[in-house]
């Protein structure tokens, strides 16, 4: 027993060394961060100027065969990687491997972004003509622009989505904005397929089951109804 009580004490103690051995060990990069490179950063630990190198090379936007991680993300099922995706994404490769960037997007020598969120916070604040004065807009989903264009800009750089929330018209997107698709399952990456071979899209899931479902939600008071009848 006494041998027992020796040998707790013994791995507490040890673990209480590793810890307090880690918190110091950070404390001291940390003082070596501030001592080396304090006149980097402003007092809140933002960078006060961008080094030139950062950009000096360009960078792929586009994923292509060459794609380094292929090996690694082809363990992982989406979001975290690609795994039984391999043809499908081949496919779209096929098709999409010369996009770019739109020569105007491309040769903006500072780019100055903002995001503009879907919330209803930007209503009656009147600041589409701010927004607007942004190098780069990125809105988000089916995030509406017309009628609304004094409270959120006329211009859109980047409209980024998924398939269940994105835009179903054509005429709805703006004339010379790029579509990001933000794909997280493998349906995603089929749906993206269907648009780039002008294929006939087929949904990604069940509409008229989820109406069914929320329904059901709202009349056992899960959720509210805000849209007048799901």
């Amino acid at each position: 027993m006494g041998l027992l009580v020796f040998v707790r004490n013994l791995l507490l103690a040890l673990c209480l060394f590793l810890v307090l051995g880690f918190l110091y060990y950070s404390a001291w990069k940390l003082h070596l961060l501030q001592w080396e490179d304090a006149s980097k950063y402003n007092a809140l630990g933002f960078l006060l100027t961008l080094p030139s190198s950062l950009f000096s090379k360009p960078a792929p936007m586009f994923l292509d065969d060459s794609f380094r991680k292929w090996a690694r993300i082809r363990e992982f099922v989406p979001p975290f990687g690609i795994k039984g995706q391999d043809n499908l994404i081949k496919a779209i490769l096929s098709v999409t491997k010369e996009y770019r960037l739109t020569p105007a997007l491309d040769s903006l020598s500072c780019r100055r972004c903002i995001i503009v969120g879907n919330g209803g916070v930007l209503a009656n604040k009147s600041l589409g003509s701010r927004i607007d004065d942004y190098d780069i807009v990125v809105r988000l989903n089916s995030a509406p622009v017309k009628g609304f264009e004094k409270d959120v800009g006329r211009k859109t750089t980047l409209r980024i989505t998924y398939p269940e929330g994105a835009m179903q018209r054509p005429e709805q997107y703006e004339r010379d904005s790029l579509f990001v698709l933000a794909g997280f399952k493998w349906q995603d990456f089929k749906w993206l397929k269907y648009i780039v071979y002008k294929e006939r899209v087929s949904w990604t899931h069940n509409i008229q089951r989820e109406k069914e479902f929320l329904r059901k939600l709202v009349k056992a008071r899960v959720i509210t109804d805000l849209t007048s009848g799901i």
